[in-house]
Formats: structure tokens, C-alpha cells, sequence
């Protein structure tokens, strides 16, 4: 009898996206339907805790492809928490649009995916859980198709994600043809037994980098990211800024630091410049943007390079940092387009000037941007600073040691790009809060806003209470390199 307990989640995620065109075509109902589609993201979510809680000792699929252990069950928190807020704002956001029961469904089939990578032993499993979240999310990116920008972010972001998937198919068949074998561990004894690098270790390597670095927009990977965000639907880019650049994050977390950390020396020098250039180049294009959704997009940009640094530092605390900082934004990111999308439900429009007096139309909506917005920025005493804190530390930690002494400048340039990206996050606070603008209230669907509060109060009480969040980002960790 096979054991499916490492994969009841995603078992209970498909059940449900299934049966959603069908309980859509019984009712006629997108109450329904969303309703439905929320229980079974809540009954993963369940299922998911229910290991945690049971201690969380590691269970391995049949067949070695798939395992549940602490890291990829706090990924799977994320990914389907993300979905469930999504979900919830959409209830509102897409009622009365055509195909509803296909974009509940699509969302459900690419968190599904998401799980798959958090979970993956190998490359191939790694490869097709990427492969159904990405051919998911194009679908959902042009779900609007009388929408002209939905349609032109939609085919620009196919064709890119094409690419780099080829792109990183071509690497991942150069490791295999190395290692003889997709299993991440046979890849990591493989390269650390070679006596000498082949050559071909470099292409595979320059092509895995340029593949998954389209998939979490880091530059010079980036172009098609302000694009996509803007034309898409927001809620939908909500889904994509927090939870599908993560799944990215975590391929990259496995290749690199289990098949390819016994070449660390190789390339840890070259993500390092790769992440402060992306932190950087993504806060100074933010600054002149005028539309708020391209303004995001390129603090999304920044935030992949936060991240990326956890790569060339490698050890199990700047992991920890790494996951406690996809955690944080996943909120703080995700909550922002939420309330993007819940506004223009109201015709207020995506520019700044749009934003004119939000504090006197919707003093919840003004507030919970500006505690968003501090948060990415890094102010105390809110998620974003305590991630960005452990992740920073972990740079300077490592640099005590007379090898790694550069290492301190990834802290340094992360302090100094925080400090850079709070100048376009306190022009939008000015624009809500000392602007004069239109003084007739908001009234906004309740949904919506319950959406909005999960992300508040999320980014608010792990800002507060980091210390469980911390351990457990720590145990995620440990599991990781055992």
C-alpha cells in the first residue's frame, strides 16, 4: 500500500479544482464556487498543520520523488495562503466575469504546482510542478481577454516563461548528463567527487541561472515583470508577486544548495553581484514610476535581490532569513495589490494622483497601505524589518570569517537599498495622507477588505511576535540540509 500522506494536500487541492466547473454548472453560482473553492484551500491548510503540529518528521513518497518535511510544509503555508486571501478578494473582484469556475480552478492547479516544487527531490518533479504553476498562471494573466493590456502582458509573459523554461531544461539536461541522475543529492555527490570542472558545469550553470532568474525576475531577467503586473488582473498579480516568484526562489534554494553547493566557490561571487544589481537597479526605476502597480512591480524586483543574497551566504541561518523574508513579503507584497484591486472596484484608478485624500475616502485602505508599505521598507516594529534583520545578520555573521570578509557588503547594500526604496514607499503615503483630493467615502465590498486585514494583521503580529516565525523558519531550514 503506497503511503500518499507527504501529498494529501495537493490530493485535496485537485479534488476540488476538479469538481469546480462541474459545482459552477450545477449552480450557476460564483458565491458557490468561490465558496467551495476557499474550503478546500482551509482543508489543505489543515492538513498541512496537522503534520507540523505532529511533529513534522519527514515522509518520503514511494519512489523517492516527493517528500513532506518542515521546509516544504512551511512552503506549502505560504503557497496556499496566498491562494486563500486571492481567492477571497476574487469572490468579489471577478463576480459577474465569464469563466469564473475556470479561474477558481486555475488558481487551485497552480498552487498545486507550487506545493509539487516545494516538495520535489529532483529535477524533473521540480521541472513539471514549475511547468503547471506557469502554464496556470498565463492562463489567469489573460483572463480578461477583451482587455488589451491583459492580452499583451498575457502573450509577452508565455512566450518569456517559454524561453526561460527552455533555458533551464537545457541546464537541468547538462546536470543530468553530469551526474547521471535527477535526484538533487546524486547531482551534489556527483559535482563534489569531480576532480576537476568540466566545462560543461559552467553552461549548465550559466543556463540555470538565466532560466529560474526569469522565473523570479532578477536582473538582468527582469523586463517582463512591470508589464505582466500592470496587465494583469490584479488579484492575479497579487498571486504572482507573492506566492509564484517564491516557488522560483525554491527551486533555486534545492539546485544551488544541494546539487551545486559542493561548487559554491564557482558561482557564489557572481549571485552576489546578480542580487545587489537587482535590489538596486529594481528601487531606482521605482522611484519614477507613476503607475502604483509598476511602482510594485519593481520593489518586487528589489525584494527578489533581499532574498537572493541567502544563495552566495549558504548557511542554515541565512536560509532561515531567506524563508522568513518569503513569508513576510508574501503579505506585505501580496496585501498591497489586494487593496490595488479592492479600490479600482470603486473606479479609483492605479496612478498616484489616483491616490489623492485616500486617507478622508477610506481612512482602513490609506492605513493598511502605509503599514504595507513600511513593512517592505523595513520600518520597525513590522514583519518587514524583522526579516530583513535575520537575513542581513546572516551576511554579517558569515563575514567574521577572513575568507568570506566581502560578504558583509550584501548587508551593507541591503541596508542601503531599504533606505533608498523608502522614498517612492513615503510618496505614496503623501500622495493618501497630505494631498488634496476627493472627499466622498469608499464603500468597499467586505470581502475584499477581510482579504486586506488577513495581510495587515499577518504583517503586523510577526512583526510583533517574530520569535515563533523565526524557529520555525530554523527548523525549515535544518530540514533542508539533512
Amino acid at each position: 500500500m503506497v503511503d500518499l500522506s507527504p501529498i494529501y494536500a495537493e490530493i485535496v487541492m485537485v479534488a476540488f479544482a476538479v469538481a469546480i466547473p462541474a459545482i459552477y454548472f450545477g449552480t450557476k453560482s460564483d458565491k458557490v464556487v468561490s465558496a467551495v473553492s476557499l474550503v478546500g484551500i482551509a482543508a489543505s491548510i489543515a492538513l498541512v498543520l496537522l503534520f507540523w503540529f505532529d511533529g513534522a518528521q519527514p515522509v518520503t513518497l514511494e519512489g523517492g520523488l516527493l517528500r513532506m518535511d518542515a521546509f516544504s510544509a512551511i512552503f506549502k503555508l505560504v503557497f496556499l495562503s496566498v491562494a486563500f486571501y486571492v481567492v477571497l478578494a476574487s469572490s468579489r473582484y471577478v463576480q459577474g466575469e465569464r469563466h469564473v469556475a475556470e479561474y477558481y480552478t486555475l488558481i487551485m492547479m497552480a498552487t498545486v504546482g507550487m506545493m509539487v516544487v516545494a516538495s520535489s527531490l529532483d529535477l524533473i518533479t521540480l521541472f513539471i510542478g514549475i511547468e503547471l504553476a506557469s502554464l496556470s498562471s498565463y492562463a489567469l494573466v489573460g483572463f480578461r481577454k477583451k482587455d488589451k493590456k491583459g492580452a499583451e502582458a498575457a502573450t509577452k509573459y508565455f512566450v518569456i516563461g517559454a524561453i526561460s523554461s527552455a533555458i533551464a531544461l537545457y541546464g537541468i539536461s547538462l546536470l543530468y548528463g553530469l551526474a547521471g541522475s535527477t535526484l538533487f543529492t546524486d547531482i551534489g555527490t556527483a559535482v563534489g567527487g569531480m576532480k576537476s570542472m568540466d566545462p560543461v558545469i559552467y553552461l549548465a550553470l550559466g543556463l540555470l541561472i538565466a532560466g529560474f532568474g526569469f522565473k523570479v525576475a532578477i536582473v538582468p531577467f527582469h523586463m517582463w515583470a512591470p508589464d505582466v503586473y500592470e496587465g494583469a488582473p490584479t488579484t492575479i498579480t497579487s498571486l504572482l508577486a507573492a506566492s509564484s516568484k517564491k516557488m522560483g526562489f525554491v527551486a533555486l534554494f534545492k539546485i544551488f544548495l544541494i546539487g551545486l553547493i559542493a561548487i559554491r566557490v564557482e558561482w557564489q561571487f557572481v549571485v552576489a553581484i546578480i542580487a545587489v544589481a537587482t535590489m538596486t537597479l529594481g528601487n531606482l526605476i521605482a522611484i519614477p514610476q507613476t503607475n502604483i502597480k509598476r511602482m510594485l512591480a519593481y520593489s518586487s524586483i528589489a525584494q527578489a535581490g533581499y532574498i537572493l543574497i541567502a544563495l552566495p551566504i549558504g548557511t542554515d541561518y541565512a536560509l532561515a532569513g531567506g524563508i522568513f523574508h518569503i513569508i513576510t513579503h508574501a503579505f506585505m507584497k501580496g496585501g498591497a495589490f489586494i487593496i490595488v484591486a479592492t479600490l479600482s472596484t470603486v473606479a479609483v484608478g492605479e496612478t498616484l494622483s489616483d491616490y489623492k485624500g485616500l486617507a478622508k475616502r477610506s481612512p482602513l485602505m490609506a492605513f493598511s497601505m502605509m503599514l504595507l508599505l513600511f513593512s517592505l521598507a523595513g520600518i520597525p516594529p513590522l514583519a518587514g524589518f524583522a526579516s530583513k534583520f535575520v537575513l542581513f545578520s546572516s551576511a554579517i555573521d558569515v563575514s567574521i570569517a577572513p575568507a568570506d570578509n566581502w560578504i558583509v557588503w550584501l548587508a551593507i547594500a541591503g541596508v542601503l537599498n531599504s533606505a533608498l526604496s523608502l522614498y517612492y514607499y513615503v510618496r505614496v503615503i503623501k500622495y493618501m495622507y497630505v494631498e488634496k483630493g476627493p472627499t466622498e467615502r469608499l464603500k468597499l465590498p467586505k470581502a475584499m477588505v477581510a482579504a486586506v486585514l488577513i495581510t495587515v494583521i499577518a504583517t503586523t503580529v510577526i512583526g510583533l511576535y517574530p520569535g515563533p516565525v523565526i524557529s520555525a523558519c530554523q527548523e525549515a531550514a535544518r530540514a533542508f540540509f539533512t
